[in-house]
């Protein structure tokens, strides 16, 4: 079987009706993995840890991102640094634990190699004999990082793309403008509730079961119950600037439509009783709604398993009060699992033979494609920077006409 990924091709007997997606292998090939590791997420940036979880200074987390695991920790000074997480002497892991603490510096347990909060070299066994080393350019490799929306996102990328015009932009794309998600002061927000989720199957079949609602009166009969539109399989994220309304009678966005809290300093009448979903490439789920903020960070491990870290974020207020937020939580927790449950049945279908050429996708599912044909671009080659961002979403969300229902 090749592995040098081709775009999706149409079936000669394909009804008009339907759009081609990406072949069976595209899911389950170790080596189209391997290539979306290093042209994905090697080089696009990355949401990877919430800033408020690295409260203290010396406080770390590592993350697996594409083949690199990556160590993130609060300077002396406070500012967030990123650091490939490898000792310059001989390559040993430098933190092997998930998160932690130190009090001073970073210290590798193979060689005792030691570096300070800042990725300098500041000791070794017998460094003071070696006045030749110099302690900066042996110190720890720095990562590009930015801070936005009370998360880091770092770029592995040697010159990293715009972060304006990727991460920021496809929040643009899709809302219109980014006054309308920074009216939610998502970085002021404090930590409700955090689950992670192992999913088993590929990162790609989570993104696309996100980006669309053909499913929703099938598996999420909560959700419908709240957000009416999505039971008739409404494209919300095709419509620049649309929120799915909350139905008559629904008091909040909790598992029962009974009210949830307070609405959130600074977003507007219109964005009020309404509910946002955003995709940012290649892996953050952004949804809105007016008493709290549900981000979803993917960490893909491997071609069939993905783990997701999903953080529901509250006023401080709310969660100084001590307030039950269980059934605003379980909202979103029940979508999750019948939604990476879904994810979980397709998976093994992937290698099947009736996969082979892959499936369809219906009207209502069409823009699905633009994310087939953007990955394919990334992996493609003669990829250049033009392809480093959501170049792709332009295609479906600048329609403003009325939905397809299905």
């Amino acid at each position: 079987m090749t592995t040098t990924p081709i775009s999706p091709t149409t079936p000669a007997q394909l009804s008009p009706s339907l759009v081609a997606t990406l072949p069976g292998h595209y899911y389950t090939d170790r080596e189209i993995f391997r290539q979306e590791q290093e042209r994905v997420f090697e080089t696009m940036w990355f949401c990877a840890v919430r800033s408020a979880d690295l409260e203290k200074p010396g406080a770390f987390r590592t993350v697996q991102i594409g083949r690199e695991s990556v160590l993130i920790t609060r300077s002396r000074t406070g500012e967030l640094r990123a650091f490939l997480n490898i000792c310059r002497h001989r390559g040993a892991r430098l933190c092997t634990e998930e998160s932690g603490e130190v009090r001073r510096n970073l210290q590798c347990p193979y060689h005792a190699w030691t570096y300070d909060l800042d990725g300098k070299l500041v000791a070794a066994p017998n460094l003071t004999r070696m006045p030749d080393v110099d302690r900066t350019t042996y110190g720890l490799v720095k990562v590009a990082l930015r801070e936005w929306l009370g998360y880091a996102w770092v770029c592995l990328a040697d010159e990293p793309p715009s972060f304006e015009e990727t991460v920021i932009g496809a929040t643009i794309e899709r809302l219109g403008d980014v006054a309308s998600i920074e009216r939610y002061r998502t970085e002021g927000l404090a930590l409700g509730k955090r689950i992670t989720y192992d999913v088993k199957a590929n990162w790609k079949l989570i993104v696309e079961n996100f980006m669309e609602c053909y499913h929703c009166a099938t598996i999420h009969p909560e959700l419908t119950d709240v957000l009416p539109e999505f039971a008739d399989g409404y494209a919300a994220q095709y419509f620049v600037g649309h929120g799915a309304e909350f139905g008559e009678g629904v008091e909040g966005f909790t598992v029962d439509g009974t009210e949830g809290f307070g609405r959130l300093d600074g977003i507007t009448d219109d964005q009020d009783r309404r509910y946002y979903a955003i995709t940012v490439r290649p892996q953050v789920f952004i949804n809105l709604v007016p008493d709290h903020v549900i981000m979803h960070r993917m960490f893909p491990m491997a071609e069939d398993r993905t783990v997701v870290e999903c953080d529901w974020l509250y006023a401080p207020d709310v969660i100084d009060s001590g307030a039950d937020m269980s059934k605003s939580v379980e909202l979103f927790h029940r979508v999750n699992v019948q939604d990476f449950d879904a994810c979980e049945r397709t998976q093994p279908a992937m290698s099947s033979r009736a996969y082979r050429s892959g499936g369809v996708l219906v009207p209502s599912e069409h823009h699905i494609s633009a994310f087939h044909h953007w990955l394919t671009q990334k992996l493609s080659p003669e990829d250049g920077p033009e392809s480093t961002g959501n170049s792709g979403n332009a295609a479906h969300v600048q329609n403003t006409e009325a939905p397809m229902l299905l």
